[in-house]
């Protein structure tokens, strides 16, 4: 059995992210044994162009936890067989198949690397000497994988126990939350799990590619762009140029840029069977012209904006937790 989860509780923001993540799995995958889940606490809310393979885990309301302590309880939500995490803010743009075989024999993993020191939500040396290992997995939390058994409750036990001293341990909060991707990193490795190294073609996102990206979600054609040094946007700690991932990250406010809204309307259309040219372009006009002209707008007046009124505070996510 082969299973993709994610999760969208609170807000009916992350559960219309959850749905268009559906929408863009079951653009690539019409006909599959691959079962997708939505865990919400709030199924009333769950509104998809299409519903086959679509299933609800229903949970009550703050019962896995606030901010990004839900993801730390995927072993009591995974079904039987191969289970592939993906955020909410994520979309897909090709077939899973690989994602999965590459996968198959952990009991839990990610995509990522080694990091044995510099700062990654705390000071990593003290905490590896602290703990007596090497080195931890440095990873993007928008992909976990597990198989369900005892090896992973191992795992995610530990996690929760971590995260209860989580300050303690030296790391630091995101959003003044704890961060699942350093607790999972230092479980993982206490449990001898290891990582997927990344390559680039399962996961990137446009904070790790501030050079530009490029999607239609329709025809799978997805480039991003890190440039190289030494321009003054290169990521140094990103080690691909440009890259064409199967799975794009829109996190942070990104899910809010006009190609992240843009493709999900498209999805929506086209699963309904609607995507023609017109559509396309009431699209372009309604979501895409109104960013790109706002943006130009900024970048013209805001020299003068600041001369006369000076800087103002940056705007709160909606997504903040």
């Amino acid at each position: 059995m082969r299973n993709i989860i994610t999760i969208a509780t609170g807000k009916q923001l992350y559960i219309d992210m959850a749905v268009n993540l559906y929408h863009s799995f079951i653009w690539w995958h019409p006909q599959t044994d691959i079962t997708f889940y939505i865990v919400t606490d709030n199924p009333q809310l769950v509104n998809s162009a299409v519903n086959s393979n679509l299933k609800l885990i229903v949970v009550q309301k703050g019962e896995l936890g606030e901010g990004f302590s839900p993801k730390l309880f995927l072993d009591k939500l995974a079904p039987e067989g191969q289970t592939l995490f993906i955020d909410s803010d994520c979309l897909i743009f090709g077939k899973l198949d690989k994602l999965f075989e590459n996968f198959k024999g952990h009991s839990v993993s990610v995509i990522g690397s080694y990091i044995s020191k510099g700062e990654w939500f705390g000071e990593i040396a003290p905490i590896c000497q602290k703990f007596d290992v090497a080195y931890i997995p440095k990873f993007n939390g928008g992909i976990y994988y597990l198989e369900r058994g005892e090896k992973a409750s191992e795992v995610y036990n530990r996690a929760r126990l971590l995260e209860k001293n989580y300050d303690e341990i030296g790391f630091k909060r995101l959003r003044n939350r704890p961060n699942d991707e350093v607790v999972m990193a230092l479980a993982m490795q206490l449990e001898g799990q290891v990582p997927v190294i990344d390559d680039g073609s399962a996961m990137s996102d446009p904070q790790a590619c501030p050079g530009g990206y490029y999607l239609d979600v329709i025809i799978g054609k997805r480039w991003l762009k890190n440039p190289p040094p030494p321009h003054p946007l290169h990521q140094s700690w990103y080690p691909f140029n440009i890259v064409s991932p199967v799975i794009v990250h829109f996190l942070g406010y990104y899910t809010q840029h006009y190609p992240y809204k843009l493709q999900s309307y498209r999805l929506r259309k086209a699963l309904m069977n609607q995507l023609s040219w017109s559509q396309n372009l009431i699209g372009i006009v309604k979501i895409q012209l109104p960013e790109q002209i706002k943006n130009a707008l900024k970048n013209v007046l805001r020299p003068v904006y600041r001369t006369i009124f000076g800087t103002r505070q940056v705007k709160q996510s909606e997504r903040v937790v």
